[in-house]
């Protein structure tokens, strides 16, 4: 049974690093009080260091990783079967999201899926509008399209000021991977 009474739409945006870790941080909260959270990772099946830690939080946070990213650094459109994947994510979030077994919902790197081609806007939009009133919604991802930001109830643009990248800084295991 659920435990929040009126759940919002938020965005975080941008940029800037941070988007996937302050939803991740969102989801820490949530378990510290009983709430449980369903994460998808739309564009990530590279085996991030926080898969590891929320395994002693699976009571309370589960987290799925569907399609890669590959057609983005070959300059090639999403392929067929990496659309499927991604549209089949979107109908079991649905199913997931209206089960009432969770309160906080993600969908991390969903704006950045539309950018590139792989979900279309109205999918996603079809996402947010069968949100039920007692769960929260998190979608992540640059390039954020303008309808959903209006549709949110929260907004975070992460801004990249400085970037240690900049100097040529890979991704680091445990902070960045």
């Amino acid at each position: 049974m659920t435990k929040i009474e009126r759940g919002y739409i938020q965005i975080y945006t941008g940029n800037g690093k941070g988007k996937t870790t302050a939803a991740l941080g969102q989801t820490l909260r949530a378990a510290g009080y009983g709430l449980k959270s369903y994460i998808i990772q739309f564009m990530k099946e590279y085996p991030y260091s926080e898969l590891n830690s929320l395994k002693s939080l699976s009571q309370f946070i589960t987290i799925e990783q569907v399609c890669g990213d590959d057609f983005v650094y070959k300059r090639e459109t999403p392929p067929a079967e990496e659309i499927e994947k991604a549209l089949d994510a979107l109908e079991r979030i649905k199913k997931i999201m209206n089960s009432g077994e969770y309160d906080l919902i993600i969908l991390d790197e969903v704006c950045v899926a539309i950018y590139f081609g792989l979900l279309k806007l109205n999918e996603v939009q079809a996402v947010v509008n069968s949100k039920p009133a007692n769960v929260e919604l998190i979608l992540t991802g640059r390039y954020c399209p303008d309808e959903l930001i209006e549709k949110a109830d929260l907004v975070t643009e992460m801004k990249e000021v400085k970037h240690y990248y900049q100097k040529g800084v890979l991704a680091r295991k445990g902070i960045e991977s």
